[in-house]
C-alpha cells in the first residue's frame, strides 16, 4: 500500500517543481525583456538630445554664414548713417537704460538698445528667463506688428579683457567671440518667436565700437550692449 501512496505524491511534487521552474523562467524572460527595452529607451533619449544639440549648433552656424552675405548686400552707407544717428543719441545718455529701450530714428527705422545686464550674467552668453521674455513680448512682437525691412543685431562689450578661466574656456577669442555669441543668442530668441531668419544680420564687435570711452564703470556699462536695428519696409 505504501508504494501506491508515495507514487502519486511524488508525481504531484514533480509537477509542482516543473510549474515553479516554468514560472521562474517566464519571470526572468520578462525581466530581461524589460531591461532590453529600457536600454533602447535610454539610447533613443541620448540620440534625441544629441540631435537637438546638433540642430541648435547648425542654426547658429547658419546665422553666422548668412550674416556676411546679408551685410555685403545691404546699403552700407545708409546703415552707417542710421547707427551714427542712434549712437549720437545714446552717447548723450549719462547712464545705461535700465531695460530694453527703443529709439526711433528720423528715416523711419528704429533701434532697441539692450544693456547686457538685462539679458546676461557677467561673462555669459546664456539669456536669462526674464531677458528671454522681454525679447519675445517686447521686441519680437513689436517688430512683427508692422512691415519692416532688414534687421541688424550687433553685440558689443567694454574693453575689459576676458580673464576668468571658465569664461576663457568658453570664449578663447575673448570679447569679440563673446559679443558675437550674445548677438547670436538674441537672434535665436527673436527668430524662434517668429521674426524671419532671412531678414536678420548678426555681428559681434567686441570692444571695437564703443559709444563712450571705457574710463569709468558707468561708461563701461553703457558700452556693454546689444543693438537691434530695424530698417523701414521698402
Amino acid at each position: 500500500m505504501k508504494p501506491s501512496r508515495i507514487r502519486p505524491l511524488a508525481l504531484a511534487l514533480g509537477l509542482a517543481a516543473l510549474a515553479s521552474c516554468a514560472t521562474q523562467q517566464q519571470y526572468q524572460e520578462a525581466v530581461d525583456l524589460a531591461e532590453h527595452y529600457q536600454e533602447q529607451l535610454h539610447d533613443l533619449q541620448v540620440s534625441e538630445a544629441r540631435l537637438r544639440g546638433e540642430n541648435d549648433d547648425l542654426r547658429r552656424e547658419l546665422a553666422i554664414a548668412q550674416a556676411g552675405a546679408l551685410e555685403a548686400s545691404g546699403p552700407s552707407d545708409e546703415l552707417q548713417a542710421r547707427f551714427a544717428d542712434f549712437e549720437r543719441r545714446l552717447a548723450a545718455l549719462r547712464d545705461a537704460p535700465d531695460g530694453i529701450t527703443r529709439f526711433d530714428l528720423s528715416d523711419g527705422s528704429y533701434v532697441y538698445m539692450v544693456p547686457d545686464a538685462v539679458l546676461f550674467d557677467s561673462g555669459s552668453a546664456e539669456i536669462n528667463a526674464d531677458g528671454r521674455k522681454a525679447l519675445v513680448d517686447q521686441v519680437a512682437q513689436d517688430i512683427q506688428s508692422a512691415a519692416h525691412g532688414r534687421i541688424w543685431i550687433r553685440g558689443h562689450t567694454d574693453s575689459t579683457r576676458v580673464a576668468k578661466a571658465t569664461t576663457l574656456q568658453k570664449f578663447p577669442h575673448g570679447n569679440i567671440q563673446l559679443s558675437a555669441a550674445r548677438a547670436i543668442e538674441v537672434w535665436s530668441v527673436l527668430t524662434g518667436a517668429g521674426v524671419p531668419e532671412s531678414d536678420v544680420v548678426v555681428a559681434g564687435f567686441g570692444p571695437y565700437a564703443p559709444l563712450v570711452p571705457n574710463d569709468s564703470a558707468e561708461n563701461r556699462a553703457l558700452n556693454r550692449r546689444v543693438e537691434i536695428l530695424v530698417a523701414p519696409a521698402r
